[in-house]
Order: C-alpha cells, then sequence, then structure tokens
C-alpha cells in the first residue's frame, strides 16, 4: 500500500467574525501552502506580518482554548479551526487572519470543515507525516484527568467526560475517523459554558463575545438555548473535536486510537507532546532488516536492530528491537535469570543512531559508524525476555563528520536507558 501524501487546498477560501474571548471581528483567509510548510498563521494586521506555526514549541497558553505565540505576535483559540483543518486532511496552509482570534462562528467547527470541503484539497509530491502508535502511551494529568494512546489501525478517538449538572453528567463517545465520523458526528457539536461563570471569565477578558448564537450556555437547571442542543451528548462530542485540534499541533496525522477522561486543552497537549516523543513517525515508511542490513555492517548474533519505526531527516530516528528468550547472551547472563546485558542495551541504541547518519553521507553503504564516546549513560530497568525495545535518537549536532546524539531506550513506554553519544562517519 503507497504512502499518503501531503495535501493542501486547491484554491483559497475566506470566514469573517466575532472572536469568542476577544470580542474582536477578524477576517480569516486559508491559502495553499508548499509542501513540509505545515500550518502556519500569519497575523496580516500586525506590522510585517509575522507568522505564527501552528506546532507545539508554539503553544502558549490552554486557558479555555489554545494560544499560539510567537514572540509579541499571538493567536488564540485555534482547535476549531485545526481540527477542521486536521479531520479534512490538510497538511499545509497558510491562514491569514487580521485580528487576535479566529472568528468563533456558531461555536462548532462546522464552518471550517465546510469551508475546506468548498475549497477542495489537492495531493502533493510529498509524503504525509504520520505519528503511527506503536506501543501503549499513557499520561495522567492528575484530578482525573488521563489519557491512554493504543495501535489502532486508523484514528478512532473515545472520550468520558463528567460534570456536576443535570443536563450533562457522565457522557461517553466513541468515534472512528476513518470513517468520516468527523463532518456528520462532530463538526457541528458546539463549544459550552456556564451561566454563573460569565462575570467571572469576561473580568479575566475572556468569553467577551460569548452568546446563546456561539455557546450552548447552562443555568442550574438546564440549557438556555432556546433551540437546545445539537445531540443529547453534544458536550462530549464537542470535546473530542477539540482533541482532534489540539493534536493537529503534532502537525502529523494520527494513526491509533486515543482514550480520553476529562479531557482538557491543557492535557490534550501535553498528550501531543507525548505522542510526538514517543510514538511519531515520519513520512509513513517503515523500515524493515533486509533494508537495515544494507546500511549496517552488523550481522548475527550483533544486529540488534529489528526495524525503524520513525524518522525525521536530520534530526531524529525511532527504531525496534524484539528481546526473545533465543538471544545468545541469556545462556549466561544468567541462567535461570535472563536480563539483557547493559552494555548491549547501549549498543542496539547506538545501532538505531547509526541509522540516522546514513542521509548525512553521499554514498552510505561505504560507510561505517564509528562511536567515539558515551556520557551520562544510565540504565533505568532490566530488559527481559519478551520486552521490546524502542530507542529513540536525537541528533544534536553534525559537524566535519563527528556527531552528537541523545538517546533513550524505553519498554511498554517506560524509561529503561538514556546515553549521549558521539560517533564519526569513516569510509569502509
Amino acid at each position: 500500500m503507497s504512502a499518503p501524501r501531503q495535501r493542501t487546498l486547491a484554491r483559497e477560501t475566506s470566514l469573517d467574525g466575532v472572536g469568542v474571548h476577544s470580542g474582536s471581528e477578524s477576517r480569516l483567509t486559508l491559502k495553499p501552502a508548499d509542501p513540509g510548510s505545515g500550518i502556519v498563521f500569519r497575523r496580516v494586521d500586525l506590522e510585517g506580518a509575522p507568522e505564527i506555526p501552528a506546532d507545539l514549541d508554539h503553544v502558549v497558553g490552554t486557558e479555555l482554548g489554545t494560544t499560539l505565540g510567537d514572540g509579541e505576535a499571538t493567536v488564540q483559540t485555534v482547535e476549531h479551526l485545526m481540527a477542521g483543518l486536521h479531520a479534512s486532511l490538510v497538511d499545509n496552509a497558510v491562514v491569514e487572519i487580521d485580528g487576535p482570534e479566529p472568528p468563533i462562528r456558531d461555536g462548532s467547527f462546522r464552518d471550517f470543515a465546510e469551508a475546506v470541503r468548498e475549497a477542495g484539497t489537492v495531493e502533493q509530491e510529498a509524503e504525509a507525516r504520520v505519528i503511527r502508535v506503536n506501543t501503549p502511551v499513557h499520561l495522567d494529568e492528575g484530578k482525573g484527568v488521563t489519557y491512554a494512546a493504543v495501535p489502532h489501525p486508523g484514528f478512532r478517538v473515545s472520550a468520558t467526560i463528567d460534570f456536576d449538572h443535570p443536563a450533562i453528567g457522565r457522557q461517553y463517545g466513541s468515534f472512528d475517523f476513518g470513517d468520516g465520523a468527523f463532518p456528520t458526528e462532530i463538526a457541528s457539536a458546539r463549544t459550552f459554558g456556564f451561566e454563573r461563570d460569565a462575570e467571572a471569565l469576561r473580568s479575566k477578558g475572556l468569553a467577551q463575545a460569548s452568546s446563546l448564537e456561539n455557546t450552548v450556555v447552562l443555568a442550574e437547571e438546564g440549557v438556555l438555548n432556546p433551540d437546545g442542543l445539537r445531540f443529547p451528548d453534544e458536550f462530549v462530542r464537542h470535546k473530542v473535536g477539540d482533541l482532534v485540534g489540539d493534536l493537529a499541533l503534532t502537525g502529523a496525522r494520527i494513526e491509533g486510537h486515543i482514550v480520553a477522561d476529562r479531557p482538557s486543552h491543557r492535557g490534550n497537549v501535553a498528550l501531543a507532546r507525548a505522542l510526538k516523543e514517543h510514538a511519531f513517525i515520519s513520512g509513513g515508511a517503515i523500515v524493515d532488516v533486509t533494508k537495515i542490513m544494507q546500511y549496517l555492517p552488523h550481522r548475527y548474533p550483533m544486529l540488534l536492530v529489528d526495524r525503524i519505526i520513525g524518522y525525521e531527516s536530520g534530526k531524529r530516528i525511532v527504531g525496534i528491537k524484539n528481546v526473545t528468550i533465543n538471544e545468545p547472551f541469556f545462556m549466561g547472563h544468567y541462567p535461570g535469570h535472563p536480563i539483557m546485558p547493559g552494555v548491549l542495551i547501549v549498543e542496539a541504541m547506538a545501532q538505531v543512531g547509526g541509522l540516522l547518519l546514513m542521509d548525512h553521507v553521499d554514498d552510505p553503504e561505504t560507510k561505517v559508524v564509528y562511536f567515539m564516546s558515551l556520557d551520562n549513560v544510565k540504565w533505568r530497568r532490566p530488559v527481559t525476555p519478551g520486552d521490546q525495545l524502542v530507542f529513540e535518537l536525537e541528533l544534536l549536532q553534525f559537524r566535519r563528520g563527528i556527531c552528537r546524539m541523545k538517546g533513550v531506550g524505553r519498554v511498554d513506554g517506560r524509561v529503561v536507558a538514556e546515553a549521549e553519544l558521539m560517533a564519526r562517519v569513516m569510509d569502509k
């Protein structure tokens, strides 16, 4: 099956309206963008039209919405737009905006998704970045806010919310976006708030334009909106949409099942960071051991990499080693109590790191990587038969054939080893 391609908009499209928190009018124009550029906000109302990449490095606030910023320029409440783009598989776009906040429209994601649908999308000559959850990722943000990401062939989100209010209570929903659930099941679910909180929020500069036209407002006994709810569980559906929008800040499509209990913007962003750190894959390519043997000189019993599952050129690589009782070193380390030697854990980590360097040389099959030093080596937990080691290495510096890398090894998401490595690329 061919890898998915990046997509951008087929033409420009615009929306306008008022920002729910800022109360400022704004016009938002979505424009096509080059492959690999991601989603970028451009504040055309500010001098120099500063740009703010829509990524995790530029998240500056998560109170009642997700705010992006770069220097003095910020854009708040980006999650509705980001959800509409992400669910429409738009990888690259320029978002020109002449105010501090996208328009809230009717408080849902629908207008943004519809604008993308009307503009259309086109494939680009680049592979889409995909985060594939290969091993479970767990996150506990406290106060009952928890997340899990587990392997799944598509993108599914399940969420539970619990509010002490008769119109909400405890709600659960599960939606498979590979089946096109977003436009029919999520897009029209509106944001919500409590009437009792309105004065306090406005005193803090929030919810300045919140109204029954763009928010489901809850009084003590029920919903104030004259038309009622669009779904009996509209509240959890909106929370799922917010989660989709916040996960879009990974800059990648998601392949996995996300399970969230009492999700929040702060928790959503933390999950996005955890996914990008522990479960990412870039470009959709998985490199198996046959290909690995073309680049590494190691052979049995010293080839300690089974597969490359994540790769970001010149930056990061993720590889796995499946540890079985058939490993020859278990015969003597130790009989009746098999534990993988720590030096071999670091050797496996180094082999994964060596593969990261191969795109820095013209003819990688004629080169070999010699490791020069190891610093800050720590072993945190024993590795035993049946474990799957997941190594992630980040390239810190590469100059004149010498590199520095930082590596970490995990089993079931828990750190078992870490080290800083220095190596040189040499001719065979």
